[in-house]
């Protein structure tokens, strides 16, 4: 699954053309960071293929089994002399223990502070069914990855799946984690999401091993979702926002977004400011018909709205308090339906604006 954006990178144009060619086959996985080869014309997509082509030769596949991904900076060229002259150092460096997965975690970085993994084994009669996720994303995180981070996101599990129940469940499992989390709101051009079965357990996707790993692959994702945000570019605090009582699951989403995104919504979170006028105009101007008599909000638990006015067991201080926490949920009731989001997103720092301001400088 790939960034909506209008604006792609040359990697999401040639893995898009390489996964059409080989019918979902992939071989080998190329990740370059500090650079993500977008906006660079026709030398961009020939560096990516020449990358893959040397790739290939090492791992004695078709340069289309390779499926290259790019994270940084957009607008410069890429040097593809740098990754060619990498790969066989990085061959050498391939391994099958944690270290060697954390190692491929830790090289995609880019803004990021941490490693982000997640893991899940399941048994399945008397086989076991290991997955195993990694990503990276601090900043630029707005995504709305389609079938068709900077937040790159990859999934590797030895299931026994075809290509096109894989994509069924990947779908799934994206549009309730990635697609529900914001640093910034900015959709970023290389947004990827890949999910690779080597069918190296023998066990087939099918019968029980269905919704088993389905769960398996939705706490992942979970995870790795709810790591990105918590990592995201000067975030001192992560906020759940549980919005319940509208029309429909997609209405209550977009009052969830409207709110995640909002710049006084998250500046005000960055200083515990327990301002719920910022709540309400946000979820106002999503473009969702709702009444405002029929609200009710509280932060960390603690009432703060109610039908129309300030909740008469509104207390400002201790609401102050309970925005200090690092992490806290902020849940809003329509009082309209049955629709329901939850949606993972930050506040907004001085720090954040620090290193988006001389990010290409």
């Amino acid at each position: 699954m790939f960034t909506s954006n209008q604006v792609v990178a040359a990697p999401i144009i040639v893995g898009r053309r390489h996964l059409i060619a080989t019918s979902n086959r992939v071989t080998a996985l190329l990740v370059n960071a500090g650079n993500a080869n977008c906006a660079t014309g026709q030398p961009g997509i020939d560096a990516c293929k020449q990358s893959c082509v040397a790739v290939a030769e090492q791992f004695h596949c078709v340069f289309d089994e390779v499926f290259p991904s790019s994270t940084g900076i957009i607008g410069v060229p890429l040097p593809a002399e740098k990754l060619i002259a990498a790969v066989p150092a990085a061959k050498a460096a391939l391994g099958d223990s944690e270290q060697h997965a954390d190692a491929f975690a830790t090289a995609i970085l880019t803004t990021d502070t941490k490693l982000k993994v997640a893991r899940a084994s399941l048994e399945i009669g008397d086989r076991t069914v290991s997955l195993f996720g990694c990503c990276k994303g601090a900043g630029m995180i707005g995504p709305q990855v389609v079938p068709h981070a900077t937040m790159l996101v990859y999934l590797f599990t030895d299931l026994a799946a075809c290509p096109e129940h894989l994509q069924a469940m990947l779908a799934k499992a994206v549009d309730a984690s990635f697609n529900c989390i914001s640093v910034d709101g900015d959709m970023s051009t290389n947004d990827t999401v890949l999910l690779l079965a080597s069918g190296k357990s023998e066990v087939p996707a099918e019968g029980e091993s269905v919704p088993a790993f389905e769960a398996a692959l939705q706490e992942v994702c979970d995870s790795l979702a709810h790591q990105i945000v918590d990592d995201g570019e000067g975030v001192t605090h992560v906020i759940t926002l549980k919005i319940t009582g509208a029309e429909g699951d997609s209405d209550a989403r977009d009052i969830a977004r409207s709110i995640a995104n909002s710049p006084l919504c998250k500046t005000a979170w960055s200083s515990a400011d327990p301002n719920w006028g910022r709540l309400l105009a946000a979820a106002g101007k999503a473009g969702v018909k709702f009444d405002p008599a029929r609200v009710t909000i509280t932060i960390g638990g603690l009432p703060v709205f109610a039908h129309g006015v300030r909740d008469v067991a509104y207390d400002e201080g201790a609401t102050h308090a309970a925005m200090q926490a690092r992490e806290y949920t902020i849940a809003m009731d329509l009082g309209r339906g049955h629709g329901q989001a939850r949606f993972v997103t930050c506040d907004l720092t001085h720090e954040y604006v620090s290193i988006n301001a001389d990010y290409s400088s």
